[in-house]
Protein backbone atom coordinates (compact mmCIF):
# COMPACT_ATOMS: atom_id res chain seq x y z
CA UNK A 1 0.00 0.00 0.00
CA UNK A 2 1.22 3.51 -0.85
CA UNK A 3 2.00 5.86 2.02
CA UNK A 4 -0.05 9.00 2.57
CA UNK A 5 2.36 11.36 0.83
CA UNK A 6 2.44 9.18 -2.28
CA UNK A 7 -1.34 8.91 -2.26
CA UNK A 8 -1.75 12.68 -1.97
CA UNK A 9 0.66 13.10 -4.88
CA UNK A 10 -1.38 10.61 -6.89
CA UNK A 11 -4.55 12.61 -6.26
CA UNK A 12 -2.82 15.82 -7.27
CA UNK A 13 -1.35 14.16 -10.37
CA UNK A 14 -4.77 12.89 -11.46
CA UNK A 15 -6.16 16.42 -11.34
CA UNK A 16 -3.16 18.14 -12.91
CA UNK A 17 -2.76 15.47 -15.61
CA UNK A 18 -6.47 15.69 -16.55
CA UNK A 19 -7.18 12.08 -15.55
CA UNK A 20 -10.86 12.71 -14.88
CA UNK A 21 -11.73 9.04 -15.43
CA UNK A 22 -9.14 7.73 -12.94
CA UNK A 23 -9.66 10.23 -10.13
CA UNK A 24 -12.62 8.46 -8.47
CA UNK A 25 -10.66 5.19 -8.17
CA UNK A 26 -7.69 7.13 -6.77
CA UNK A 27 -9.89 8.82 -4.16
CA UNK A 28 -11.50 5.53 -3.17
CA UNK A 29 -8.04 3.98 -2.76
CA UNK A 30 -6.95 6.93 -0.61
CA UNK A 31 -10.03 6.69 1.62
CA UNK A 32 -9.83 2.89 1.87
CA UNK A 33 -6.33 3.31 3.28
CA UNK A 34 -7.85 5.28 6.15
CA UNK A 35 -6.33 8.65 5.31
CA UNK A 36 -7.99 11.95 6.25
CA UNK A 37 -10.59 13.09 3.68
CA UNK A 38 -10.08 16.81 4.31
CA UNK A 39 -6.35 16.43 3.80
CA UNK A 40 -7.05 14.55 0.58
CA UNK A 41 -9.29 17.39 -0.53
CA UNK A 42 -6.86 20.20 0.21
CA UNK A 43 -3.40 18.62 -0.17
CA UNK A 44 -4.42 16.29 -2.98
CA UNK A 45 -7.21 17.56 -5.21
CA UNK A 46 -6.77 21.29 -4.59
CA UNK A 47 -2.99 20.97 -4.84
CA UNK A 48 -3.41 19.38 -8.27
CA UNK A 49 -5.61 22.26 -9.40
CA UNK A 50 -3.08 24.74 -8.07
CA UNK A 51 -0.39 23.10 -10.16
CA UNK A 52 -2.65 23.18 -13.21
CA UNK A 53 -3.27 26.89 -12.63
CA UNK A 54 0.49 27.49 -12.56
CA UNK A 55 0.85 25.69 -15.90
CA UNK A 56 -1.89 27.94 -17.26
CA UNK A 57 -0.06 31.04 -16.04
CA UNK A 58 3.14 29.76 -17.69
CA UNK A 59 1.35 29.24 -21.00
CA UNK A 60 1.67 25.45 -20.98
CA UNK A 61 -2.04 24.88 -20.32
CA UNK A 62 -4.94 26.72 -21.89
CA UNK A 63 -8.63 27.06 -20.97
CA UNK A 64 -9.65 23.63 -22.38
CA UNK A 65 -7.00 21.93 -20.24
CA UNK A 66 -8.08 23.85 -17.14
CA UNK A 67 -11.68 22.79 -17.71
CA UNK A 68 -10.73 19.10 -17.80
CA UNK A 69 -8.55 19.56 -14.70
CA UNK A 70 -11.45 21.17 -12.84
CA UNK A 71 -13.76 18.35 -13.99
CA UNK A 72 -11.32 15.88 -12.48
CA UNK A 73 -11.10 17.88 -9.25
CA UNK A 74 -14.88 18.11 -8.86
CA UNK A 75 -15.28 14.39 -9.57
CA UNK A 76 -12.80 13.73 -6.78
CA UNK A 77 -14.55 16.21 -4.47
CA UNK A 78 -17.86 14.43 -5.08
CA UNK A 79 -16.30 11.17 -3.92
CA UNK A 80 -14.49 12.69 -0.94
CA UNK A 81 -17.64 14.46 0.26
CA UNK A 82 -19.16 11.06 0.98
CA UNK A 83 -16.48 10.53 3.63
CA UNK A 84 -16.52 14.00 5.17
CA UNK A 85 -18.25 14.31 8.56
CA UNK A 86 -21.79 15.56 8.33
CA UNK A 87 -22.51 19.04 9.63
CA UNK A 88 -24.12 19.55 12.98
CA UNK A 89 -27.78 18.59 13.33
CA UNK A 90 -28.48 22.20 14.19
CA UNK A 91 -26.81 24.77 11.98
CA UNK A 92 -24.29 26.94 13.80
CA UNK A 93 -24.84 29.84 11.44
CA UNK A 94 -26.21 30.97 8.09
CA UNK A 95 -23.84 32.04 5.32
CA UNK A 96 -24.37 33.54 1.88
CA UNK A 97 -21.42 33.24 -0.49
CA UNK A 98 -20.58 34.39 -4.00
CA UNK A 99 -17.95 35.63 -6.44
CA UNK A 100 -18.14 39.37 -7.07
CA UNK A 101 -19.45 40.84 -10.30
CA UNK A 102 -17.12 40.58 -13.30
CA UNK A 103 -15.32 37.49 -12.00
CA UNK A 104 -16.20 33.95 -13.10
CA UNK A 105 -13.49 32.09 -11.16
CA UNK A 106 -15.35 30.00 -8.60
CA UNK A 107 -13.14 27.05 -7.65
CA UNK A 108 -11.98 28.68 -4.41
CA UNK A 109 -15.50 29.80 -3.57
CA UNK A 110 -16.82 26.29 -4.12
CA UNK A 111 -14.20 24.80 -1.80
CA UNK A 112 -15.02 27.30 0.93
CA UNK A 113 -18.72 26.48 0.54
CA UNK A 114 -18.04 22.75 0.87
CA UNK A 115 -15.88 23.24 3.95
CA UNK A 116 -18.42 25.57 5.59
CA UNK A 117 -21.21 23.07 4.97
CA UNK A 118 -19.23 20.21 6.47
CA UNK A 119 -18.31 22.53 9.34
CA UNK A 120 -21.97 22.88 10.34
CA UNK A 121 -23.04 26.04 8.51
CA UNK A 122 -26.10 26.47 6.35
CA UNK A 123 -24.78 27.98 3.12
CA UNK A 124 -26.61 29.68 0.27
CA UNK A 125 -24.43 29.96 -2.86
CA UNK A 126 -25.17 32.92 -5.14
CA UNK A 127 -22.66 31.62 -7.68
CA UNK A 128 -20.19 33.66 -9.68
CA UNK A 129 -20.33 37.08 -11.38
CA UNK A 130 -22.78 38.21 -8.69
CA UNK A 131 -24.07 41.81 -9.00
CA UNK A 132 -23.55 44.09 -6.01
CA UNK A 133 -27.31 44.56 -5.67
CA UNK A 134 -27.85 40.79 -5.42
CA UNK A 135 -25.55 40.49 -2.39
CA UNK A 136 -27.27 43.43 -0.70
CA UNK A 137 -30.79 42.25 -1.51
CA UNK A 138 -30.09 38.77 -0.16
CA UNK A 139 -28.85 40.17 3.15
CA UNK A 140 -31.91 42.43 3.25
CA UNK A 141 -34.37 39.61 2.60
CA UNK A 142 -32.83 36.83 4.69
CA UNK A 143 -31.56 36.21 8.19
CA UNK A 144 -27.83 35.84 7.44
CA UNK A 145 -24.94 35.69 9.89
CA UNK A 146 -22.04 35.94 7.44
CA UNK A 147 -21.57 37.27 3.91
CA UNK A 148 -18.60 35.72 2.08
CA UNK A 149 -17.24 37.30 -1.10
CA UNK A 150 -14.37 36.12 -3.26
CA UNK A 151 -12.40 37.51 -6.19
CA UNK A 152 -9.51 36.17 -8.23
CA UNK A 153 -9.03 39.36 -10.23
CA UNK A 154 -7.69 42.67 -8.97
CA UNK A 155 -10.07 44.46 -11.35
CA UNK A 156 -13.13 43.05 -9.54
CA UNK A 157 -11.91 43.52 -5.97
CA UNK A 158 -13.45 47.03 -5.68
CA UNK A 159 -16.85 45.32 -5.95
CA UNK A 160 -16.33 43.95 -2.45
CA UNK A 161 -15.95 47.44 -1.04
CA UNK A 162 -19.00 48.61 -2.97
CA UNK A 163 -21.12 45.85 -1.43
CA UNK A 164 -20.08 47.01 2.04
CA UNK A 165 -20.84 50.63 1.13
CA UNK A 166 -24.31 49.65 -0.09
CA UNK A 167 -24.94 47.58 3.04
CA UNK A 168 -24.17 50.69 5.10
CA UNK A 169 -26.49 52.83 2.96
CA UNK A 170 -29.30 50.33 3.51
CA UNK A 171 -28.66 50.18 7.25
CA UNK A 172 -27.70 46.51 6.98
CA UNK A 173 -24.00 46.54 7.82
CA UNK A 174 -24.52 45.74 11.49
CA UNK A 175 -26.79 42.84 10.57
CA UNK A 176 -24.08 40.71 8.96
CA UNK A 177 -20.38 39.89 9.28
CA UNK A 178 -18.38 40.16 6.05
CA UNK A 179 -15.58 37.79 5.05
CA UNK A 180 -13.48 38.24 1.89
CA UNK A 181 -10.96 36.02 0.14
CA UNK A 182 -9.23 35.14 -3.11
CA UNK A 183 -5.70 35.11 -4.49
CA UNK A 184 -5.20 38.90 -4.82
CA UNK A 185 -7.03 39.72 -1.58
CA UNK A 186 -5.09 40.44 1.61
CA UNK A 187 -5.74 41.17 5.26
CA UNK A 188 -4.75 44.78 4.63
CA UNK A 189 -7.30 45.07 1.82
CA UNK A 190 -10.00 43.54 4.03
CA UNK A 191 -9.27 46.08 6.74
CA UNK A 192 -9.21 48.93 4.24
CA UNK A 193 -12.68 48.19 2.86
CA UNK A 194 -14.18 47.56 6.29
CA UNK A 195 -14.64 43.80 6.09
CA UNK A 196 -14.66 41.78 9.30
CA UNK A 197 -11.91 39.49 8.11
CA UNK A 198 -9.92 37.71 5.43
CA UNK A 199 -8.78 34.10 5.16
CA UNK A 200 -6.24 32.45 2.87
CA UNK A 201 -7.71 28.96 2.71
CA UNK A 202 -10.93 26.98 3.01
CA UNK A 203 -9.92 25.52 6.36
CA UNK A 204 -9.05 28.96 7.74
CA UNK A 205 -12.42 30.22 6.49
CA UNK A 206 -14.30 27.66 8.59
CA UNK A 207 -12.37 28.47 11.76
CA UNK A 208 -12.77 32.20 11.25
CA UNK A 209 -16.47 31.90 10.43
CA UNK A 210 -17.04 30.07 13.70
CA UNK A 211 -15.30 32.89 15.58
CA UNK A 212 -17.46 35.48 13.82
CA UNK A 213 -20.63 33.63 14.79
CA UNK A 214 -19.48 33.47 18.40
CA UNK A 215 -18.79 37.20 18.39
CA UNK A 216 -22.16 37.94 16.82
Amino acid sequence: MMNKEDMLKKLADCVCDMEDEEIVDAVQEYLAAGYDPQEGLLNGLVEGMRRASELYEEGEYFVPELIVCSDAMYAGIGEIQKALPEGAQETIGKVVIGVVEGDTHDIGKNLVRIMLETGGFEVHDLGRDVPISTFVQYVKDHDVDILCMSSLMTTTMPGMEQVIIELKKEGLRDKVKVMVGGAPVSAAFAEKIGADGYTRSAIEAVAFAKKLVEVK
